[in-house]
Order: C-alpha cells, then structure tokens, then sequence
C-alpha cells in the first residue's frame, strides 16, 4: 500500500486532502529525514560506555547499558561502535539505587501491616556527547527514574524504571534541533 493510498484514508477517502498535508509537511524544514532521530545528520555510530555505579546493586551497570543501548539502535537507529570509532558517545553514572520505598500498605482484623506497594528509584547523570564537534549534545545530572511495584516483585519496577530512563534520554535527544 502506497503512502498517499494510506494518507488518503486516513483523511476519509479524500485524496486532495491528504496531498495537501502530505505536500505541507514536505515543505516545512524539519519534516523530513530524521536521520539519528533529531542528532546532528553526521551521527550515525554510538558508543555506549558502561555507567559507573556507585551503588551496592552490580547488576544495575549491565541493566542501564543494555537498555540504553537498544534504545539508541531500535528507536534512534544508530549503529553501535567502539569509543574510538564513535560519532557520539553515551555515558554516565548511577548514583543512587533504592529498591523498596514504601508506596503503600493495609493492615488486616488483627493490626498486621502488609506492604502492598513499593518503589524502585534510580538516580543517574548522563550525557550524549558529540565526538566528532567535541560537545556535549545533551546533558543530564541528578535526572530521577522510578517504577512501583507490587512487592516481592522488584524486578518488575526496576524494568519500569529503565524503560523511563531511556524515554528521557532518547527524549533528550531529540531535542536537538
């Protein structure tokens, strides 16, 4: 199926319509060719470098590589290489990891008090830094991610955090227009 075809029936079978907006938003700067979803065009390669962890949890150091890492391919489509090699360079510290705040509890007939809700939260600094023009592209210190789960279930708010962490980056940089 075409483009227009598909334009076209999203604007109810109107196909002067939708070759209006298709022509529009050609012809605006900026509508076109995201190439690197919003990076400058030249970068095409990232390096994502392994954060430092200055927390007591080990595995978290693999966990946000590898999640900012298939972010930076699957939704920003660039091609992972080494530091050296690199058009742009991701890299950061995680500075803070707390695994059970409390959310939310009840107590039974008898006075007992159960947890019903916790929250995970991540404190990381990133930054996406430009190799080749030498400059920090996006920067981001004290940024704060967090995931409820029902406990004894952490992993599942740990997950929910990074799928938040890499939102705000890739977020971040696509903001640079």
């Amino acid at each position: 199926m075409s483009r227009l075809h598909r334009w076209t029936q999203a604007f109810g079978g109107s196909r002067s319509v939708a070759l209006l907006v298709l022509s529009a938003s050609w012809s605006l700067p900026g509508c076109y060719g995201f190439a690197g979803g919003g990076l400058p065009t030249h970068i095409k390669t990232v390096a994502i470098l392994p954060f430092d962890n200055q927390t007591a949890e080990p595995a978290l150091t693999e966990e946000v590589s590898q999640a900012v890492q298939t972010a930076m391919e699957g939704r920003l489509g660039l091609r992972i290489a080494s530091e050296a090699t690199a058009d742009a360079v991701v890299r950061g510290t995680i500075t803070r990891y707390e695994p059970d705040l409390l959310l939310a509890h009840q107590a039974d007939a008898e006075g007992v008090v159960q947890v019903t809700r916790r929250r995970v939260q991540l404190t990381l600094n990133v930054e996406i830094y430009d190799q080749q023009e030498g400059k920090t592209l996006w920067q981001r210190g004290g940024l704060v991610v967090d995931g409820e789960y029902t406990p004894p279930l952490e992993i599942n708010g740990r997950q929910l955090a990074l799928e938040k962490l890499v939102n705000d980056i890739v977020d971040g940089a696509q903001s640079q227009w």
